[in-house]
């Protein structure tokens, strides 16, 4: 019985990081494609099977944040993405993270603390038992009196009017669409949707989650789609529908 071992890609512009990123995670035990560009990347996603990111944010041509939009909204869309940014820019994370990053790390960084942080978000990615993974198979998909358009990124209503997402908006939905009628806790939440382990004065969560529900019109007495678990986190309590295929 054969063992799968982790393929992870390193995208950077930085030829000296590239391949010593790649020397140590190599000498690690896993196995890894270079890249130097959003090119590269793209034809190295087209061919193998990666199972995460490492990518440069600070790179000439199409950056980092771009590429990382641009991952998620394409056909590699569940391939985890760590960012390497050159400075201790919160805006540069905050962006990331809207983005569809899973995790981040700032340049200088140690290659232990990589590893590390490559291992955990892989066993976050891993968490959770097998989910419908619906918004992978089907461009519309209904609940309730709602569709989410998976491509276009809104909510449609029964008239067909459409309702844009914010990235954090549409990442906290889809978790909920794929995971129907389970109870998330806050924590595994914030991991799925930020790429990080909750802080115990963090509500963020609990902010995104509020902000959705006004987006569905679930009132603070009636919850229709995202109920409260009291001591346990929150649960989607509506059946999900395919609606469409996706091409």
């Amino acid at each position: 019985m054969s063992t799968h071992t982790d393929h992870i890609l390193v995208v950077d512009d930085d030829r000296d990081i590239r391949q010593m990123v790649g020397d140590y995670l190599l000498r690690n035990g896993l196995r890894v494609s270079l890249a130097a560009d959003g090119r590269e990347m793209k034809a190295t996603l087209d061919t193998a099977d990666i199972d995460l990111v490492v990518l440069d944010v600070m790179m000439p041509g199409e950056d980092g944040l771009s590429l990382c939009r641009n991952l998620r909204a394409g056909r590699h869309r569940a391939v985890p993405v760590l960012l390497l940014t050159a400075r201790d820019d919160e805006t540069d994370r905050i962006i990331g993270l809207e983005m569809g990053a899973d995790d981040y790390l700032t340049k200088p960084f140690s290659s232990r603390e990589l590893l590390a942080r490559i291992n955990a978000v892989l066993r976050r990615t891993r968490m959770l038992p097998p989910n419908l993974q619906v918004s992978e198979a089907s461009r519309l998909i209904g609940f309730g009196d709602w569709r989410l358009d998976t491509t276009a990124r809104h909510l449609l209503d029964t008239a067909d009017t459409a309702y844009p997402l914010s990235g954090a908006e549409f990442r906290l939905l889809r978790v909920f669409i794929d995971h129907p009628q389970q109870v998330l806790s806050r924590d595994q939440l914030l991991n799925l949707t930020q790429g990080r382990d909750a802080d115990v004065f963090d509500r963020s969560i609990d902010l995104l989650v509020s902000r959705l529900r006004q987006r569905l019109g679930d009132g603070a007495r009636e919850q229709t789609y995202i109920k409260t678990v009291r001591s346990e986190g929150y649960v989607f309590s509506q059946p999900v529908v395919l609606i469409g295929e996706g091409a």
